[in-house]
């Protein structure tokens, strides 16, 4: 059962990190920041992606019709992924997951996009942190590329530093389970 209350707790021990006085942590985007939200932290505990995957699928399921998959960019939203298909099929829900490489393997497919999608599915992306969006931006030109559409995406918390503008500003609906405000800290002023 989803508790909002005990993601929220997991998620202050495991993966929020403060950088000391004087210090800052280089953020993927770049940027620097006085504070860094390691998901995989939470992700790859077996509490913390019970709760990801529930909190997730619900969030999917509000939106209305189920689609084909979820998926994203490796390797943040990987077990992002696994914890929702698996929560689906314990709850009897057809769901399938993606991942998206950021290369292309050198034997095999040489595909982008791996897991059992295909032109025409609808597909939602997951990710962990979202600060500018570009990780999942990537991911959905890569999908869209292979004819999949993106009906969205959801991370599990949102910096609140442009990212859910600029999902939005494209089209794509955005949903967070959490901004950095739900854990008291001011997001920076653009």
């Amino acid at each position: 059962m989803y508790s909002k209350e005990k993601l929220a707790a997991i998620l202050r021990e495991n993966s929020l990190k403060i950088a000391p006085e004087g210090e800052f942590f280089t953020l993927a985007s770049g940027k620097k920041s006085k504070y860094y939200c390691d998901g995989r932290m939470t992700t790859l505990d077996s509490h913390g992606a019970t709760l990801i995957g529930e909190g997730i699928l619900d969030l999917i399921l509000e939106k209305g019709e189920l689609p084909n998959a979820v998926g994203g960019m490796t390797l943040g939203a990987d077990p992002i992924c696994a914890a929702i298909i698996t929560v689906a099929g314990m709850r009897g829900l057809d769901l399938k997951g993606f991942i998206v490489r950021k290369e292309t393997k050198d034997h095999g497919t040489k595909k982008y996009v791996e897991g059992p999608v295909k032109a025409g599915d609808r597909v939602i992306v997951v990710e962990d942190v979202v600060t500018t969006g570009g990780s999942s931006l990537k991911a959905i030109e890569r999908l869209e590329a292979e004819g999949i559409r993106v009906d969205g995406v959801i991370a599990i918390l949102d910096r609140m530093e442009g990212g859910a503008k600029a999902f939005t500003d494209r089209g794509y609906s955005f949903q967070s389970l959490f901004t950095i405000a739900d854990f008291g800290i001011e997001p920076p002023q653009a």
